[in-house]
């Protein structure tokens, strides 16, 4: 998903990058902190946008080199010496805003706020069918890609080559349903894949049984 990040007007010159910028359900994100301030002693991460020991999730304290985990801590956070956070097998309960907070010696602590939203996994597509098994230059066949899902892209996929143009073949709607004309025994394998913003899967592949 699109990572969004903004940062307080105290500490303008920290910006916080997302690798990747895009991540979906399952995957790790790293929340990578750049331009820190000189002679920090320690960094805070919390969940949310209140710096409270309840959303307190790791710290790392520089001069000792040791990791605290507070309340907030999943087992799924890793805090690094450079002051990024790496979130392992992100959830959706993981989406949402996050605080950096930067204790500098003989200064106020200054912070950072950031904001990540992610996709669900995209679940596997599988294809059905009005007729598997059509009668030659006499049939229409029918195949759907299932799930319906608003926010996806569809693309049907002919002996592993995308679709080829022919008036044969019919992509109604939004290509979720694939209608082959007068079918004949170019039979496949036949495989639907959906797309969003993040990656695409496909399904198993079918071949039809004409007669």
């Amino acid at each position: 998903s699109l990572l969004i990040f903004w940062n307080t007007p105290t500490t303008a010159q920290v910006t916080i990058e997302a690798q990747p910028t895009k991540v979906s359900e399952g995957k790790d994100v790293l929340l990578l902190v750049h331009n820190l301030p000189q002679n920090l002693i320690a960094y805070i991460w919390y969940k949310g946008q209140k710096t409270d020991f309840r959303h307190y999730i790791t710290s790392y304290v520089i001069d000792a080199e040791t990791i605290i985990v507070g309340p907030a801590y999943s087992g799924r956070e890793t805090v690094y010496s450079n002051a990024s956070l790496l979130i392992q097998n992100v959830t959706k309960n993981d989406t949402g805003s996050y605080t950096i907070q930067m204790i500098k010696q003989g200064d106020k602590t200054k912070g950072v706020i950031g904001h990540f939203t992610l996709y669900p996994e995209l679940p596997k597509p599988y294809i059905t069918s009005n007729n598997f098994n059509p009668m030659e230059n006499k049939n229409d066949v029918s195949l759907t890609c299932v799930p319906k899902t608003q926010g996806y892209t569809y693309v049907w996929w002919v002996n592993g080559q995308s679709l080829p143009v022919s008036p044969r073949l019919k992509q109604p709607g939004k290509n979720r349903i694939l209608i082959l004309a007068n079918v004949t025994r170019n039979t496949g394998p036949y495989e639907c894949e959906i797309r969003d913003r993040v990656g695409s899967i496909c399904s198993d592949p079918i071949i039809l049984d004409v007669l």
